[in-house]
């Protein structure tokens, strides 16, 4: 598997109930929704954002990172309504030697609990397997996120262990991380 295959075009993932695509500066104020609320935030290796012009160029920045071969952000939406983007999923740390990635995923508050998390860890394995050909997906999670540790499990995620004060997030400072990996001998 070659870092080309990975980002050659932002892929377009389509599943019965969800679609996760490349995001549109017209996804701004989806996007603010998710970003500014600090619940959200819990969790993840970063801040909420205080204002809009801040997510609107994080977004210009999804593009240079993607060109850049670093990280791929998709936006999740629900088929019934692809302009809406109801998360955001990441897709990071490419290692071409491992043929291995590392997954992140985000939901609006106001999505929880519908499955839509699950769905796109689902999604997510079958395009990285199945079409970019990788050996090892990887996720880590805060010891503390149950939700999110129940959607690995549930999408067949082995828990590894725990990274002890091993990764400082910002706004958080030195944490704990469980280590989770879904191999391609699990398919």
């Amino acid at each position: 598997m070659s870092e080309n295959s990975l980002f050659s075009e932002f892929p377009l993932i389509k599943k019965s109930e969800i679609s996760l695509r490349k995001i549109e500066k017209s996804d701004l104020d989806d996007l603010y929704s998710i970003y500014s609320n600090k619940n959200l935030f819990k969790y993840r290796p970063s801040e909420a954002k205080k204002n809009k012009s801040t997510v609107e160029n994080m977004i210009s920045h999804f593009e240079r990172d993607f060109n850049k071969r670093k990280t791929i952000f998709l936006g999740i939406c629900l088929n019934e309504d692809l302009s809406k983007v109801v998360g955001v999923a990441e897709i990071f740390d490419f290692d071409a030697k491992v043929n291995m990635v590392t997954i992140g995923y985000t939901l609006n508050e106001d999505y929880f609990g519908k499955g839509i998390a699950a769905k796109t860890v689902k999604a997510l394995l079958d395009y990285l397997f199945n079409t970019v050909g990788l050996n090892r997906v990887q996720a880590y999670v805060m010891p503390d996120n149950i939700k999110s540790k129940n959607v690995l499990e549930r999408n067949g995620f082995t828990k590894e262990g725990t990274i002890r004060q091993g990764a400082i997030w910002t706004g958080k400072g030195v944490v704990d991380l469980d280590l989770y990996s879904f191999l391609r001998s699990d398919l």
